[in-house]
């Protein structure tokens, strides 16, 4: 059973790792596409990502911690935040702008009271991370929603924010039940094989964002 576990996870898991790295450095190469717009700082967000996957895998391999969870809390705080001022900025109906930032203000309270509940420093957070990710998928709605009744559906599928958009929900609709299922039975034999979801995930999403980069033009129109 280990063997077959191992035969399964680790590929996937260098996959994973791999398509966070290949991401980033593709950002970085296709940055004058998009360095006037709203998403210039994607490219320093997934540099962030890519970096903060390799102190994490230190720290976990070396024994400097006896976990990581306290820089993974900190890189979900930055992470939800960035995304949550992205669609807030970018969307146009005003209900939208505000629902979102409710959702962002909503969140950072939640991060602080869950402070109380769990030591952050030695424990990964659950609520918030469930919480901030329901309203990520919103936020995407709502922008999926005002593409559709514009003029912008026309050439979408050249629009980096799209595929960006893709990529994320995606990936937060099936975190969200593994977040839950881990959390709830981590005990479980097959607790470990759910990770073999949780890789596929991060490496369609980062193919959403590398397609996304490559294939958008050079113009974006936002």
């Amino acid at each position: 059973m280990a063997n077959n576990y191992e035969s399964l996870i680790i590929p996937l898991r260098d996959i994973a790792l791999y398509s966070e790295y290949i991401s980033a450095i593709v950002a970085i190469l296709f940055f004058s596409k998009y360095k006037n717009t709203q998403l210039k700082y994607f490219a320093f967000i997934l540099t962030y990502v890519a970096l903060n996957e390799l102190l994490g895998g230190y720290l976990r391999d070396s024994g400097i911690l006896s976990n990581n969870y306290v820089i993974y809390n900190i890189y979900n705080v930055i992470t939800f935040s960035y995304f949550f001022l992205l669609y807030r900025n970018h969307l146009e109906k005003k209900i939208y702008k505000k629902t979102v930032m409710a959702f962002f203000a909503i969140y950072l309270l939640a991060v602080l009271i869950n402070g109380f509940f769990q030591n952050y420093l030695t424990q990964n957070q659950i609520v918030p991370y469930i919480l901030a990710a329901v309203f990520l998928i919103v936020s995407i709605i709502f922008y999926f929603i005002e593409i559709l009744n514009s003029q912008k559906v026309l050439y979408v599928n050249k629009n980096l924010l799209f595929w960006i958009s893709i990529g994320l929900f995606l990936y937060y609709i099936g975190i969200i039940p593994f977040r839950i299922i881990t959390n709830s039975f981590a005990s479980a034999d097959s607790h470990n094989y759910l990770f073999l979801i949780k890789f596929i995930l991060v490496a369609v999403m980062n193919s959403c964002f590398i397609i996304g980069f490559i294939w958008s033009n050079k113009k974006q129109e936002y």
